[in-house]
Parts: C-alpha cells; structure tokens; sequence
C-alpha cells in the first residue's frame, strides 16, 4: 500500500470520527428526545459513508483494482437506519399518547387555496 493511500484512509478515519463526536455532542446537548433523533441520525450516516470511502480505497490499494464490497454494507446500513429511526420515533410518540403528555405540535396545513371566480 503506497503513503499516500494510507493517509487518505487516515484522514478520512480521522473525519468519520468528528462526525462521530457531533453526534455524541447533539445527543448530550439537544433537551428532547424528538430532537435528539436527528444529531446521529444525520452525523453517523454521513460518518458510515465515510468509513465505507476509506474502505474502498484502503482494499483498493491493497488489491490489484477497486475493490466495491464494502458497498454491501453501506447500501443496508442506508436502508435499515431510517427505518429503525421512524419505528423508534412512532413509538415515542405512542408512549407519550399513553401517557397523556404534551405532544409536538402538528404541522399547519397548507393554505386553502382560492376557489376559482364565478362566471358572471
């Protein structure tokens, strides 16, 4: 493996890793659940993505072409995270319902729309 390759994957290691630590930092500052939903959400799929770059091009470099396996587990990782996130936000919302606690508000509906002039 060249010097160069291996400060590529070092550097992209080294940024996964502050994408990582925002995450942590969103979860411990961010008051509510809700809202602390979408600090790892957003910062560790991009820090996955990341990691998955410096695998290819660590395999890469040490194989003789690109080497694409990795791409197996970014593309479930990118299917099966949203999907745990919504299920863990529904059921939230349901243990809140139960309890009878405030709720988020709801979103505002759109405006009415004019209806359309009367033919004179």
């Amino acid at each position: 493996m060249t010097s160069t390759s291996e400060w590529v994957v070092a550097v992209l290691l080294v940024l996964s890793g502050a994408m990582v630590l925002a995450a942590g930092l969103g979860l411990w500052r961010l008051p509510d659940f809700f809202l602390r939903m979408h600090a790892p959400a957003l910062a560790s799929t991009l820090a996955a993505w990341i990691v998955t770059l410096a695998s290819i091009v660590h395999f890469s470099a040490r194989g003789e072409g690109l080497s694409l396996h990795v791409w197996l587990i970014i593309i479930v990782l990118s299917i099966t995270a949203p999907v745990t996130t919504m299920v863990l936000a529904r059921a939230a919302l349901f243990r809140r319902r139960q309890a009878g606690d405030a709720l988020p508000p709801a979103l505002k509906p759109r405006r009415q729309e004019r209806p359309p002039p009367s033919p004179r």
